[in-house]
């Protein structure tokens, strides 16, 4: 990889520790937070002698728990999946897809069954820029529907196309880290963007690199 490259794939980094570190002080952080001042609120209620007051507060920090939980389950999903160890890259990809298209309502067609045969990087790593292509479709639309599909190819590489009809990306930049981290896999990218269309990304993957 050259300077250049390094230095987008380093700055994408950065920009993505920010990202999570902002979620995590806007979202689960506040919402600790006021879960404290409702148990506050909760126990005065009862010194009080309102135990109804109390009562309706305390179902206000359980509901407030459990969707801190939800979103601190979600984070640490989309870091490191815990099914692509234990069950495989099907599983995982399928879990993936099921979240999104429940949070977004979107249709997502997915065809990954030779995933499977990847190696156990090749996996973290197709996991993750598929992941990215699909966080990018959200943002530009969401979009009504996706498909992903995995193909062998006859050299014994791997094709993966990820497909959405959202409003195409016109930056090209939008593209670049995840170019930089199919180079890594000694793979190549293939972007196709129409308007009225969507988007179709290609990332192909030489025989050697699945293997990993």
């Amino acid at each position: 990889m050259d300077h250049e490259g390094l230095d987008r794939l380093i700055a994408a980094e950065q920009d993505e520790r920010r990202r999570l570190a902002l979620f995590l002080h806007d979202g689960p952080v506040q919402h600790l937070a006021g879960i404290a001042l409702m148990l506050d609120a909760a126990l005065y209620a009862v010194s009080s002698g309102k135990p109804e007051d109390a009562e309706s507060v305390l179902r206000s920090a359980i509901e407030r728990q459990r969707e801190t939980i939800r979103e601190l389950r979600n984070l640490s999903f989309a870091i490191e999946p815990v099914v692509l160890r234990d069950q495989g890259f099907g599983p995982a990809l399928d879990e993936l897809v099921a979240q999104l298209g429940r949070e977004h309502h979107f249709q997502i067609d997915v065809d990954a069954a030779a995933g499977d045969q990847l190696g156990e990087a090749a996996q973290v790593a197709l996991y993750t820029i598929i992941r990215e292509l699909l966080e990018q479709a959200v943002r530009r639309g969401p979009p009504s529907s996706v498909s992903i599909a995995l193909q062998p190819t006859s050299d014994g590489g791997l094709d993966t196309v990820v497909a959405d009809d959202a409003e195409p990306e016109r930056r090209r930049r939008s593209f670049q880290v995840i170019e930089e981290r199919v180079k890594q896999l000694h793979g190549r990218v293939a972007v196709e963007t129409l308007p009225g269309a969507g988007t179709r990304v290609v990332v192909s993957l030489p025989a050697y690199a699945t293997r990993r």
